[in-house]
């Protein structure tokens, strides 16, 4: 109960804030690069009586409003914004036109008639503000004010982290025809990039975009740095005997033998990988892990279930589908995360599947619909 209370203190689809997590003044974590304050795409569309103005955000937003006379307008304020919307934004109701001034980071409504400012709720990623017909006086007043006539500020997307498994000189497992590991998963990793954004119920980024070695420790890394709501690493790998697609979840004792085989496989790549913990005793660092753990490994087994789901419903699957193993990959204590073999390059029927576009986009489709579902389900258990 004290974890919901204090989550439903955020915004419903901040998914992910525990960066940072303190005991005692020793702190885990690692230095966090500040999103971009950026706006994608913006609209203004009639509603009535009313304008509604419409914006997409790619990162984090501070704003507010402010009632200006002679002439009667109404400035939204975007103090540090990306603008990546058109410049201009038409007329709508009471709006007669709309500019976007850059060097101020103004959105500047010019008024056919007094109206004033109302946000409105809509979905993660999306800010939308009714410009409402309002009284001479209402506005007049408004205007007199020195102070902001609304203001306040909007959280960026979830970010979901791709993790593309091997690269560069590690390559993998390789099938008997020959196919590597690292180019089936940096290739299923595009499609579900590009599945992902079309959705428009995330942000994405990949760990690695072309054929290059990234250390399992960097991996873990990235995720953790950038705030990530979920990594998903993708693999093909290679185990007697072993056919169709899989979900691994963190867990220092194995589910099962070939849960284990994978994991030193996998782990094997980067000896070095792992978690930079602070100097302080060891009994100490165990609680710290294990605040943060707790419920991250509950979020990672609930996407896992519902990615196992999805799969069942598209491709062929591992007998057992949903396992557990100490992947270093996974290690992130903050990030809930899972591992996707998509399937087994040493088995024939398997290889000769993953190596078609249209398999891979099942398999991206798939997990597509997972991510969205599980941000769903999130974005209630946070706001209800």
């Amino acid at each position: 109960m004290e974890t919901r209370e204090r989550r439903k203190k955020h915004d419903g689809m901040d998914i992910r804030r525990r960066h940072f997590l303190g005991l005692g003044g020793v702190v885990l974590g690692s230095a966090q690069p500040a999103l971009v304050a950026s706006i994608g795409a913006a609209s203004l569309t009639t509603e009535g009586r009313a304008a509604r103005l419409g914006l997409t955000l790619e990162g984090p937003l501070s704003w507010e409003w402010r009632a200006l006379a002679e002439p009667p307008r109404l400035v939204l304020s975007l103090p540090g914004v990306t603008w990546r919307g058109p410049a201009r934004l038409g007329s709508a109701g009471p709006v007669a036109s709309a500019l976007f001034d850059d060097e101020a980071k103004e959105l500047r409504l010019n008024l056919a008639r007094p109206a004033l400012p109302r946000r409105l709720p809509g979905p993660a990623g999306r800010l939308l503000v009714e410009i409402a017909p309002a009284s001479t006086e209402a506005f007049s007043a408004a205007a007199r004010r020195d102070m902001p006539v609304a203001q306040g500020s909007a959280p960026a997307l979830p970010l979901v982290v791709i993790d593309p498994g091997h690269g560069g000189y590690d390559p993998g497992a390789i099938g008997r025809r020959g196919t590597e590991e690292k180019r089936l998963t940096l290739a299923a990793a595009q499609v579900l990039r590009r599945k992902l954004q079309e959705g428009g119920k995330c942000r994405v980024a990949m760990t690695r975009e072309r054929d290059e070695f990234i250390s399992l420790a960097d991996r873990v890394a990235f995720a953790r740095t950038r705030d990530a709501a979920l990594l998903i690493s993708l693999h093909a790998d290679s185990a007697p005997g072993a056919k169709g697609a899989s979900v691994y979840t963190l867990a220092e004792t194995a589910s099962d033998p070939l849960a284990a085989a994978l994991a030193q496989r996998e782990n094997n790549a980067d000896l070095a990988g792992g978690l930079s913990l602070p100097s302080v005793p060891p009994e100490v660092q165990a609680i710290l892990l294990s605040l943060m753990r707790q419920e991250t490994l509950g979020d990672s087994a609930r996407f896992a279930r519902v990615a196992v789901r999805e799969l069942t419903r598209a491709v062929p699957i591992l007998p057992k589908p949903r396992r557990e193993a100490a992947f270093i990959v996974l290690k992130a204590p903050e990030v809930p995360s899972v591992l996707v073999e998509m399937g087994f390059l040493s088995d024939p029927e398997d290889e000769a599947a993953l190596r078609q576009p249209e398999h891979r986009a099942l398999i991206a489709a798939s997990l597509a619909r997972a991510v969205e579902a599980w941000l769903g389900a999130t974005q209630r258990a946070t706001s209800g």
